[in-house]
């Protein structure tokens, strides 16, 4: 598993070296979680010696932190805006095909993980408030919007995740079923607005 190509051991420019490190990162982080892992698996897979990772990232937790926010940035690139539209939903899902790995830990294990929970927390307010801002629009009952816009992101992750976990079964099927979901959530607090 030595990640974007790169034979074992062979010597790579800094820029590169970096990004396989993370990619590795990534899948190996998400197999084991940032506990039960430690820089010498990390290395191992890569094809390098812990020396070589040292020069990129001083601790595991640095480089765990690494892997967060490259998994962030690529979300935040593939879903464009963060205004909530119906498109959003293929976006997230296209996402979580290309990087299955940075979609879980973003989700599951760094939620798990207490060193890292304030960041997951910042994220996680994001996509509510993100959620909220489309939904109060519809659902007049303040109380109801919020209890939507907590639910929304949260139902559409862990349809997400049950998508990945199934083999990744048609997306277009799949985006069309996580969009009933949301839909149906709206529905629900705009009913109970009334």
């Amino acid at each position: 598993m030595t990640g974007e190509g790169a034979p074992p051991g062979a010597k790579l420019p800094r820029a590169q070296r970096r990004e396989q490190i993370l990619s590795v990162a990534t899948e190996v982080f998400a197999t084991a979680g940032f506990t039960s892992t430690g820089l010498e698996d990390v290395a191992g897979a890569a094809g390098i010696s812990r020396a070589i990772l040292y020069r990129h990232f001083e601790s595991k937790a640095q480089l765990y932190r690494a892997v967060l926010d490259r998994a962030r940035e690529r979300l935040h690139r593939a879903v464009g805006e963060p205004d909530y539209t119906e498109g959003i939903i293929d976006d997230l899902l296209a996402a979580a095909a290309r990087d299955p790995a940075g979609f879980r830990l973003l989700f599951h294990h760094a939620a798990r993980e207490s060193e890292f929970r304030a960041e997951t927390d910042r994220f996680n307010a994001e996509m509510i408030e993100m959620a909220r801002g489309q939904l109060t629009q519809d659902i007049p009952d303040p109380a109801w919007a919020q209890w939507a816009a907590h639910l929304a992101p949260t139902a559409t992750i862990a349809a997400i995740s049950a998508w990945l976990d199934a083999g990744q079964p048609d997306p277009d099927t799949a985006a069309i079923l996580i969009r009933d979901v949301i839909t149906g959530i709206g529905a629900a607090a705009r009913a109970a607005s009334q």
